[in-house]
């Protein structure tokens, strides 16, 4: 009777787990493979009976992007890289791509990595381990070490650190090394 009794209380679990243990895995609420996600918009408003032209904005694709939408932070990621191709408003193109990405749609930051390289319509790269995209102020940062060739005045700048425009038009480095050929008007 006494080894009957002590039976039931001896199967639980009162172990408390801790550090790796207690670690919740975190499974994405869907998975889209090979997928192509195009963003539109129409220029101006139009009513239910008009007949409105819309314009591409961004073209978004790799091979794999996991949705984290349902968390407390919301975020996608693209474990397998991406390809992100922006159109301006004259329509000239300006990609972005990169081995890694996480999308932080609360902050609208995007967090690339490895072999991170931006083109734009005419010409010039970027090419950083890392970069930041602010897509609320269509601005990049990094504190990680880059290259930037501008093929119109035939300069490669390598440095530490900087901010950019999307479109490349605008950089503010932070560090620079080597040589780099700057070219003066003759007014000056």
């Amino acid at each position: 009777m006494v080894l009957s009794m002590a039976m039931p209380f001896s199967c639980g679990d009162g172990y408390k787990r801790v550090g790796d243990e207690a670690k919740k895995v975190i499974v994405p609420q869907g998975i889209a493979n090979d997928f192509v996600l195009t963003y539109t918009e129409i220029p101006e408003k139009i009513n239910a009976e008009d007949t409105g032209s819309s314009k591409v904005m961004f073209v978004l694709s790799g091979p794999t992007r996991n949705d984290f939408e349902n968390l407390n932070f919301p975020h996608q990621t693209f474990p397998d890289g991406l390809l992100l191709e922006i159109y301006n408003e004259k329509n000239e193109r300006t990609t972005i791509s990169a081995d890694y990405g996480i999308y932080y749609s609360a902050t609208s930051v995007v967090d690339l990595k490895g072999n991170v390289i931006i083109k734009s319509d005419d010409g010039k790269k970027l090419e950083t381990p890392q970069l930041f995209y602010d897509r609320d102020n269509e601005w990049a940062f990094t504190q990680e070490t880059f290259k930037f060739t501008n093929p119109e005045d035939g300069t490669v700048m390598d440095g530490k650190g900087m901010d950019i425009k999307k479109d490349l038009s605008f950089m503010n480095a932070h560090k620079t090394f080597g040589l780099m050929l700057i070219k003066e008007n003759k007014d000056d």
